[in-house]
């Protein structure tokens, strides 16, 4: 059969299809026949839920004509007998480079000064990641290794996409035939690619991803605008994008939450995206459905962590473990959610790995049809191509995959590869000598013998306590083999034979050199019984997999939290109301709200708690925090009022745990200081384990960083960037006032526009809508307010001056260390101040810092807060707070609601938190001690009346974190002793500890560290 086989292989490289260049002359002869073919007896998958058993395939002009039981074989077809054999569609890759060249590696140089403008030259957009005149089908050039490379994995066609920038432009649909480019194109532009990667761009904006998002964003406006404007601009890319918009979006994304945020800018602008992802889908399910996207899906699952060391060990988090373990079934948890999946060769160094991966993920639940389904159906569906690839219907192309048996089994070997009609070998049938064999040595007792491994690869195996070990060779159809017959392996018998037909026979030369004869025959029934304890040792590894947590990250739980009705009896109560302090005082707590405060309180089914020498507080306020931030600043222009603190908030941040801990239970997320005007602000409620937009503080007023002093002149920066004004202290005032000048004339026009009847409008062009100056316009109206970053008097001075001149208000000076120079001024113009308690001369802008500045303002009268800007820092707030009794003298209530209700005042949230009045929110904490001693803890914090933190829980959560970290490496011990690959040890680069500060540019990516001038703290 295997000669046989291979003649017809043989005979179908001869053969050719007529689907020829039609427009090009030929040098030599016209060959024009049409590669009519039938293929018979096979298994043919005709789509991935339709099967048929004895069947006919017949192929003309490189078009599938007929596929049935009952297709009669054209007379002058050329016949393949394909008995035994599986007949698949095609494979479909949605996601390659297939063809296009690699994008440039983006050159950065610390000598060099900044680019703040497009190097482009014509009428392109003014960023360089924005490219969507790019075209791969222009790119595109057929590449014979790599197209031999993706068909040994069983794909026909691929979609190509040049992947460089934010806007990629139009990606094209090919086949992977050895053919000219005008031959194997099937689809132009199939799909637009979209990320939020600026690419090779050498731009400095954007320098994050909340500046990457506020770019797509301001595009979607700016498209549309210059698609009713064409007189006003030409703009090539604005016009590619515009047409690139009625395709399939595909958008890639570097995790699962930048999956989430990209959904919300497709949202926002009606276009549903399909998302190329990275694997960790699993880990925010509900969250990933609720997009309603499809995924592509990358088989790329990590190797085992070698974790033999335990100072190794220690250096792997959790998550990563985790990882390790769940993500082979990230496609069955994504199906099992009705979410569309689709497979891609991507992000695999070494693509011999794809089928055994895919293969993985069917025994960690992904049923098969799915995964025929997602290699073939899906993605045509997803490019709009179903009637090219996918299938095997009349009239689509001849793309198929002949394999030896069911793809999905370890031990089946892709034979050929059929694209547009063209037959390519993939490999040949080897013999398949797999079995438990009965073994007869000389005189010795027989033994079982079983030979497992794949085809190509046999070994010798243990699956039962009396199954032989030991080393085994195939050469064609000649054995060698040597085995222990004892139990210490001092000794060893030496085989040397050749198959019989129904087994193996030979001679042996045992321990004392005697040789005898010996035989080894096939054993059907232990075979076969053999085969399901394969089948079964397999199926029980996606069975043992650790649970979910939430977060995926250390100290994440199994579930969630929940709400009670909660008595807290006999402690100190701090109120920060009228009534004060309240000794032996009672607190109840329900439904997320504070009930009652006050003595002698019961309630029906509540748990009750034991508050006796406890004290009880508003939960902790900071006014100015960067924790859970996928990055900080987007430094790279003066203004960036169109970035949005809330799209890079990071859930998995352990600092969110670790703040809970320390009794804070709100935080604002400030944009840093890299620019005068900086982003917009995120505040927060500290739900650990909650998704990033149910961290979010429901209703609160949306506020804005600013920031004044040596950050935003770039006085702590090298010398080439002294290029982007402002550098001076003066530059920044009149970089305030051209900004709020622009924001009202653009605020006119709006509303100039709006007073026109229908007909005018009609006949008018709507102003541009501008993201940047939307922000400020909201200030102007006192719908967004200010924190500003501030340090030196005369800035102080300068930046109220410009305020009362432009019209708007300035709500909080943070930092503020020289507020007690200027606490009058401020108090008459009701600003606030959020500063530190104690820090002083860590820059020149500081020198006159002074601790008794808290309470100099506080006594001036204006409302002031102790803020971190520090995650460590935050985990100790009480303690800041206490410091301003020591300097200044302030009452020991009075700092506490520094901390407290005084944050909550400059948040415009003390209607809701920031002190213990019945029908606030229920955010409280219990302290083990006076709250403002150093050695007070918090024994439990409730957030909405949710206890997200408590001390007891915390060693229970801890214990049990420690013995799922001992199962998963003992776990990952085994597969090393199974051979499997390793990698070694390494620190978390996931993100959920990071530390980031006000300086800090990009995310703090190793990438971005190398990229800024300075890592400063």
């Amino acid at each position: 059969m295997k000669k046989v086989f291979l003649s017809v292989l043989a005979v179908a490289a001869l053969s050719l299809q007529s689907r020829a260049q039609e427009t090009f002359p030929r040098n030599g002869v016209y060959d024009e026949r049409s590669g009519l073919r039938a293929f018979t007896n096979a298994t043919i998958f005709v789509d991935y839920q339709t099967k048929l058993e004895n069947a006919t395939l017949v192929i003309k002009d490189g078009k599938v004509v007929a596929v049935g039981t009952k297709v009669a074989v054209p007379q002058g077809a050329m016949v393949t007998d394909l008995k035994g054999k599986t007949v698949y569609p095609g494979f479909v890759d949605p996601y390659t480079s297939y063809g296009v060249p690699t994008p440039p590696t983006r050159s950065f140089s610390f000598n060099s000064p900044p680019q703040a403008e497009s190097k482009k030259e014509g009428a392109f957009n003014w960023n360089q990641a924005i490219r969507p005149e790019t075209n791969a089908v222009e790119l595109f050039k057929v590449d014979t290794k790599a197209a031999e490379e993706l068909r040994k994995l069983g794909f026909g066609a691929v979609l190509t996409i040049h992947q460089d920038g934010i806007s990629r432009g139009g990606a094209s649909l090919v086949t992977l035939a050895n053919k000219k480019e005008n031959q194997v194109i099937l689809l132009d532009k199939a799909a637009g690619a979209l990320s939020l990667d600026k690419g090779s761009s050498t731009q400095e904006y954007p320098s994050s991803i909340m500046g990457s998002i506020a770019l797509l964003r301001q595009t979607y406006l700016d498209a549309q605008w210059n698609a009713k404007n064409q007189d006003k601009e030409q703009n090539i890319s604005l016009k590619a994008f515009n047409e690139l918009n009625r395709l399939p979006q595909i958008m890639e994304v570097s995790n699962k939450l930048n999956a989430v945020r990209a959904d919300k800018v497709g949202d926002e602008f009606g276009y549903q995206y399909i998302f190329k992802g990275q694997g960790d889908e699993y880990q925010m399910l509900p969250q990933i459905k609720a997009t309603n996207a499809a995924y592509i899906l990358n088989v790329n699952f990590p190797d085992a962590y070698n974790v033999e060391d335990p100072y190794d060990a220690r250096r792997v988090g959790i998550e990563e473990m985790k990882h390790w373990e769940m993500a082979p079934a990230n496609p069955a948890m994504l199906v099992k959610e009705g979410v569309a999946i689709a497979f891609t060769t991507a992000d695999l160094k070494d693509k011999s790995k794809f089928l055994p991966n895919l293969r993985k993920a069917t025994s960690y639940g992904l049923p098969e049809q799915e995964a025929l389904k997602a290699l073939t159906f899906t993605p045509a569906k997803l490019l709009k191509a179903e009637k090219y690839v996918g299938s095997l219907r009349e009239g689509m192309e001849a793309n198929f995959v002949v394999a030896s048996g069911n793809l999905f089994d370890p031990t089946t070997m892709l034979l050929e590869n059929w694209v547009q009609g063209q037959g390519y070998k993939v490999s040949e049938t080897p013999a398949d000598f797999r079995g438990v064999y009965t073994l007869k040595v000389g005189s010795q007792p027989e033994r079982r013998m079983l030979i497992s491994g794949t085809p190509e690869k046999p070994e010798l195996k243990v699956v039962a306590q009396d199954t032989l070990k030991g080393n085994l060779s195939l050469s064609g159809e000649l054995l060698t083999m040597t085995f222990a017959p004892a139990k210490n392996g001092k000794e060893s018998i030496r085989l040397t034979g050749w198959y019989t037909g129904k087994g193996f026979q030979g001679e042996a030369q045992l321990p004392d050199a005697q040789m005898v004869k010996w035989t080894a025959l096939l054993s059907e029934a232990d075979t076969q019984q053999a085969k399901r304890d394969t089948a079964r040792s397999r199926s029980n590894e996606a069975l043992n997999l650790g649970k979910l947590t939430f977060p995926f990250a250390a100290f994440g739980r199994t579930e969630l939290p929940k709400a009670e009705t909660v008595l807290i009896k006999n402690a100190t109560v701090w109120t920060n109301e009228k009534e004060g302090k309240i000794q032996n005082a009672d607190v109840l707590l329900k439904n997320g709200k504070i009930a009652q405060v006050g003595k002698n309180l019961s309630a029906n089914g509540a748990k009750v708690i034991d508050g006796t020498g406890k004290h009880v507080t508003p939960g902790i306020i900071d006014e100015h925090s960067h924790i859970a931030l996928d990055g900080v600043n987007e430094g790279t222009q003066a203004v960036t009022s169109e970035v949005r603190m809330a799209d890079v908030v990071n859930h998995e941040q352990v600092n969110i745990y670790r703040q809970l801990a320390g009794g804070v239970t709100t935080s604002q997320l400030l944009h840093g200081s890299a620019n005068p005007i900086g982003g917009q602000s995120a505040i927060i409620k500290l739900r650990w384990g909650q998704a990033p937009e149910k961290l979010m503080f429901e209703g609160a007023d949306p506020f804005i960083k600013f920031a004044l002093g040596e950050n935003v002149k770039q006085s702590n920066r090298s010398p080439q960037y002294n290029v982007r004004f402002p550098q001076t202290r003066m530059g920044v005032e009149q970089v305030m006032v051209d900004a709020f000048q622009r924001a009202k004339e653009y605020q006119k026009a709006l509303a100039d526009y709006n007073k026109l009847s229908k007909s005018q409008k009609a006949k008018t062009p709507a102003p541009r809508r501008d993201l940047e100056l939307d922000a400020l316009s909201e200030i102007l109206k006192d719908e967004r307010f200010i924190t500003c970053h501030s340090y030196v008097q005369s800035e102080i001075n300068m930046l109220m001056k410009v305020a009362d001149q432009m019209g708007f208000k300035v709500n909080t000076f943070t930092h503020i260390l020289e507020g007690y120079k200027v606490a009058d001024k401020m108090k008459a113009r009701n600003i606030g101040a959020s500063t530190f308690s104690d820090w002083w001369a860590y820059k020149m802008e500081v020198k006159d810092a002074i601790p008794y500045n808290a309470a100099i303002m506080h006594n001036v009268g204006v409302t002031t807060a102790i803020n971190s800007d520090d995650a460590e820092m935050a985990r100790r707030l009480n303690q800041e707070a206490a410091k301003t009794m020591k300097y200044g003298g302030v009452s020991e209530e009075d700092a506490l609601k520094m901390v407290t209700l005084n944050p909550a005042k400059l948040l415009h949230l003390d209607d809701k938190v920031g002190s213990l009045k019945a029908g606030k929110d229920a955010d409280v904490v219990i302290w083990n001690e006076h709250p403002l001693s150093i050695y007070a803890r918090p024994e439990k914090t409730f957030v909405d009346g949710i206890a997200y933190f408590d001390v007891e829980q915390d060693k229970q959560l801890q214990l049990e974190q420690e013995k799922e970290r001992l199962r998963l490496i003992n776990k990952m011990l085994a597969a090393k002793a199974r051979g499997e690959r390793t990698q070694a040890a390494a620190p978390s680069r996931r993100g959920a500890d990071q530390v980031l500060h006000c300086e800090d540019l990009g995310t703090g990516s190793e990438e971005t560290y190398q990229e800024s001038e300075y890592h400063q703290k």
